[in-house]
């Protein structure tokens, strides 16, 4: 009888479908590159996931963020997302924590359970930098989504380890940040080749010195269907 993983099982083979039902992965963040690795997990059949945003669905969040609907602008973005993969994987464990993390609450968190794997998919580069170094102390695998704003070429993005990007602005921020060798030659990261459009950037309207980076449909899907299917072929071993 067909079942949610029969076809993930052709492919891979039933050990990999069972150690994917009993691995446990972190998701920091939920918006445009991380509610795509969170969905194509659990349409992998992972078995339990801890989801991490403090923001909230804003309607310009549509065009991008896959829990991102009419139905759900206002919400918490990582309850949006908790029902979004109950609803595809009915079977998951989620936790959600509904709140941007500091520097302070890493350790804690990846102490608090064991993680098989971290997905990064945080914008700040102070925090991202943090979780980044703690993720190595622990010894957790992780692999973190670099900028992916800006850009419209899907062939330009690839998997590479920090040291080997390149035309990446927070790529940048982050080496000059955590300014570790050991780190920049092993971390793997998504990232795009591609020079940004600078025409894509803008400053807020709001009179606060932050910028707005446009963005497409396709490319942070893409860079998170790159980090899912990075982490299930390191969980499988394939």
């Amino acid at each position: 009888m067909a079942n949610a993983n029969c076809r993930t099982e052709l492919l891979l083979g039933h050990e990999a479908v069972e150690k994917l039902n009993g691995a446990n992965v972190l998701c920091v963040g939920t918006g445009g590159v991380g509610g795509h690795v969170a969905e194509m997990l659990a349409r992998a059949g992972i078995g339990h996931m801890t989801i991490i945003d403090g923001d909230r669905v804003d309607e310009s969040n549509m065009n991008r963020q896959i829990a991102a609907t009419a139905d759900t602008v206002g919400m918490e973005k990582v309850n949006a997302m908790k029902k979004r993969l109950l609803a595809v994987n009915p079977r998951i464990e989620v936790t959600a924590i509904n709140r941007f993390i500091t520097d302070s609450d890493i350790e804690p968190i990846l102490s608090a359970t064991h993680f098989d794997y971290i997905a990064d998919a945080i914008d700040s580069v102070g925090v991202k930098c943090r979780l980044i170094e703690k993720a190595f102390e622990f010894g957790i695998p992780i692999i973190s989504s670099m900028g992916a704003g800006a850009r419209t070429d899907i062939s330009k993005i690839h998997i590479d380890k920090l040291a080997g990007t390149h035309h990446d602005g927070l790529a940048k921020a982050v080496r000059k940040r955590i300014h570790n060798a050991k780190i920049s030659n092993s971390l793997d990261v998504v990232f795009s080749d591609e020079e940004p459009n600078r025409n894509g950037i803008a400053e807020s309207d709001n009179g606060s010195r932050k910028t707005i980076v446009g963005t497409v449909s396709w490319i942070p899907a893409a860079f998170g269907c790159h980090m899912a299917g990075h982490i299930v072929m390191k969980l499988t071993q394939k």
